[in-house]
């Protein structure tokens, strides 16, 4: 099985949510990260975060750019080759066939190109198969970003994305508790998402879990390998309006 880990923007918790997924899998995992931008060559990056979180070490970057931009003008800039998508397809491919999962995490957003000629994560999914994990945020905003993905999924027939909230605040103010309803479609937002309900949301301060296997299981609903229940996170969170 291939799942592609992708967002709504940068920095929303692709990086942990993958460590999650790779946490709460069983059998032999896979992280693969095609192209890495803003680190320098020998610096740990996206794939170390995940081993030291997750305790899985099969880690396969494909591209590292030093500039912090999106992979196409990261590999322009540094005159570094871009990523040939027949190339990554293969090599995935073939990981997929010698593991029970793998996990391949985007750059920053579902159509964020990764070369000039501009092919995406989303022209990946769709030679590959396999589902769609769409990590999102919990603020302001979200609601119009997730449903715009979800209908480009759609469009690709590439059907429901399962959305997980890459970093639930300690304490959400109100636009945070009004949109977790929204997107576990609690509030007559008919299309954003699937039936299922929100596939999880992850505590905004996982990364310094003591023990992060549990706080992925907690995090995450049972189809993703954990024991997060949409329906009780809506309770606990939804503002008075939305429970009456």
């Amino acid at each position: 099985m291939i799942l592609f880990v992708t967002g709504t923007g940068t920095g929303i918790g692709k990086t942990v949510v993958a460590a999650a997924l790779a946490s709460c899998a069983t059998g032999s995992v896979a992280v693969v990260k095609p192209a890495q931008t803003g680190v320098a060559p020998g610096e740990p990056a996206d794939l170390a975060e995940v081993a030291v979180m997750s305790g899985c070490p099969d880690g396969h970057e494909f591209a590292r750019y030093p500039d912090p931009l999106s992979p196409h003008h990261a590999a322009a800039i540094s005159g570094l080759p871009e990523l040939d998508l027949d190339d990554v397809v293969d090599r995935i491919g073939a990981l997929a066939d010698e593991r029970d999962l793998v996990l391949v995490e985007g750059a920053g957003g579902l159509l964020v190109p990764f070369t000039r000629d501009g092919w995406t994560l989303l022209d990946l999914a769709t030679e590959l198969g396999g589902r769609i994990v769409l990590v999102t945020a919990a603020g302001l905003g979200t609601l119009s970003h997730t449903a715009a993905a979800l209908q480009v999924l759609r469009t690709e027939d590439l059907g429901d994305a399962d959305i997980v909230i890459g970093s639930w605040p300690r304490e959400p103010g109100l636009a945070e508790r009004c949109n977790a309803a929204d997107l576990a479609r609690r509030c007559g937002v008919a299309d954003l998402l699937a039936p299922a309900g929100l596939g999880g949301a992850v505590p905004a301060d996982a990364v310094y879990a003591e023990d992060f296997p549990a706080l992925a299981r907690a995090a995450l609903a049972p189809r993703l390998g954990g024991t997060f229940d949409s329906d009780a996170f809506v309770a606990q969170w939804a503002p008075p309006h939305v429970r009456e």
